[in-house]
């Protein structure tokens, strides 16, 4: 395996880029002037993309190690017959709509973000006109790099050509159309975290120009060390933050961002959290509200209250594979097949609408949900009360357990074939099959009432097990009787189950 192909994650290409304790620095300038070249060999011979010059926009998030990438991608791309337009800060669906807009006109969106994780990592997100890079192509372009050459005289050039301006008009237009008004929300009162992440245009470039009150909204300056709460709509502690905002202020409604805004989530009034199951019924409650018998595809990890709510609303939940553009794909998948599916979503907060390109765009979700505002306050409602309706389980639990040695992923697969037999074995134990991602199960009888799920992690040497009851203290007993099962599997580290089980 070279160097190189080590940074491929899923559809993106992520590494380290700044050297920290015990990581080494394994996507850098240099890296990023060979990925370059291995881009080209993509666009113009497996994407077959002739024009000339070779149109392509880089824009990146708050990292720290922005700029040293961008540099380097940008010069191996002037090697070639490229017009770079540097966006500079920008955000991951703004650097896809750069493809769209007719004033780019991009045959390619870069985007520089390692999402939420720390900021010694960074990665590369690439865009077409098409859509999102797949597996498959960040597969050719890490196999098709070819040596940077220093000595060769550059052929393209550079533009400097901000985005997040023309993005932010386009969803302004957008939230003016559906709601008839030029300020939809004024009267509203609207926080905003961006967490020091690309997302603080938001406050005064759509919420404001819309006519909200965004006093109170916090973090929007960017700063790549993140120096308040790691910017993850799905992490306690951000969530945390952005209720604590929204009763502070008194305010309507609490919006926040991950870092490059391909996520989001929201808090109400009252300062109930809408992120994850509860965000996906809002968004659902949208998009089923004037056309029933829909389909919504979501990752695989989703309460099973969610299915319930969701058929009530009289639409379909397909469970997939966790991994945003596995959802993504399976609803293009289900509309190609003539099955009407307008929304991919995942619990992290990754959602695209078939109407906006099937693009997860954080900000379009919000978008979404301030079309809405207008309507729900003449009827006295809050977004909130939208999902009174999905039942809550009582506890919901995860624990992970870390594969030892080498074909870690194959044993991975074993043990979920080997837990199927034992489930069949044992009372109050049944597999679901409406599940497509390892082994789902419902519990019952003197379980409680809820299920179980044991999946790879998608890019780790993990096996992951999700737990969620409607009776109080019935967990502890799904978790005993599975230790059974887990402790006698001699690759596999239990140690977080013993902490589960006060061992």
């Amino acid at each position: 395996m070279s160097v190189l192909s080590e940074l491929q994650n899923g559809s993106d290409i992520r590494g380290v880029a700044i050297s920290h304790e015990e990581f080494r620095a394994n996507l850098t300038q240099v890296e990023a002037k060979e990925i370059a070249t291995g881009i080209i060999a993509w666009l113009r011979q497996a994407k077959q993309i002739k024009t000339s010059p070779l149109k392509i926009a880089i824009g990146h998030d708050s990292r720290l190690s922005a700029k040293e990438i961008k540099d380097g991608l940008i010069a191996s791309f002037l090697k070639e017959d490229v017009l770079v337009f540097d966006a500079e800060l920008a955000t991951t669906p703004a650097m896809f709509m750069a493809t769209q807009f007719s004033e780019f006109g991009a045959d390619c969106g870069i985007m520089i973000t390692a999402s939420h994780l720390p900021f010694y990592y960074n990665g590369i997100k690439l865009f077409t006109k098409s859509g999102g890079a797949e597996h498959e192509d960040i597969d050719y372009i890490l196999a098709n790099t070819t040596s940077f050459d220093e000595k060769e005289s550059d052929k393209g050039r550079v533009e400097k050509k901000e985005i997040i301006s023309l993005y932010a008009e386009d969803m302004v237009k957008k939230i003016q159309k559906e709601t008839e008004d030029k300020q939809p929300l004024k009267g509203f009162h609207i926080v905003l975290d961006a967490g020091n992440g690309a997302g603080g245009f938001f406050a005064e470039k759509v919420l404001s120009e819309l006519g909200a009150n965004t006093t109170g909204s916090q973090f929007l300056e960017p700063d790549g060390r993140f120096p308040n709460h790691i910017p993850n709509p799905d992490n306690k502690e951000a969530m945390a933050s952005i209720k604590q905002a929204v009763l502070a202020n008194t305010a309507d409604l609490g919006v926040i961002f991950d870092t490059d805004v391909d996520r989001a989530a929201v808090v109400d009034k009252s300062g109930q959290v809408i992120n994850r199951n509860s965000l996906i019924a809002v968004l659902a409650q949208i998009v089923l509200e004037n056309e029933k018998d829909q389909t919504i595809v979501t990752n695989s990890p989703t309460s099973s209250h969610l299915k319930d709510f969701i058929e009530d609303l009289g639409g379909k939940q397909v469970r997939y594979l966790c991994g945003y553009r596995n959802v993504i794909n399976k609803a293009i998948e289900l509309n190609e097949e003539g099955i009407e599916t307008p929304l991919a979503i995942e619990t992290s907060g990754h959602a695209a609408f078939k109407e906006n390109y099937f693009l997860d765009d954080g900000a379009y979700v919000i978008a979404k949900i301030l079309m809405l505002l207008p309507k729900l306050k003449k009827e006295g409602k809050s977004i909130g009360e939208l999902i009174e309706k999905l039942k809550q389980p009582a506890e919901a639990q995860e624990v992970r357990f870390k594969i030892s040695g080498d074909n870690y992923r194959v044993y991975g697969n074993d043990v979920i074939k080997e837990l199927a037999d034992f489930v069949d074995a044992a009372s109050g134990f049944s597999v679901d099959p409406e599940n497509e991602e390892g082994i789902r199960v419902n519990v019952s009888d003197n379980y409680g009432s809820g299920w179980f799920l044991l999946r790879m992690s998608l890019h780790e040497p993990l096996l992951v097990l999700q737990v969620e009851n409607d009776v109080v203290d019935k967990n502890k007993l799904v978790f005993t009787k599975l230790s059974e099962f887990f402790t006698q599997k001699g690759r596999l580290n239990t140690e977080k189950l013993s902490a589960v089980l006060g061992q």
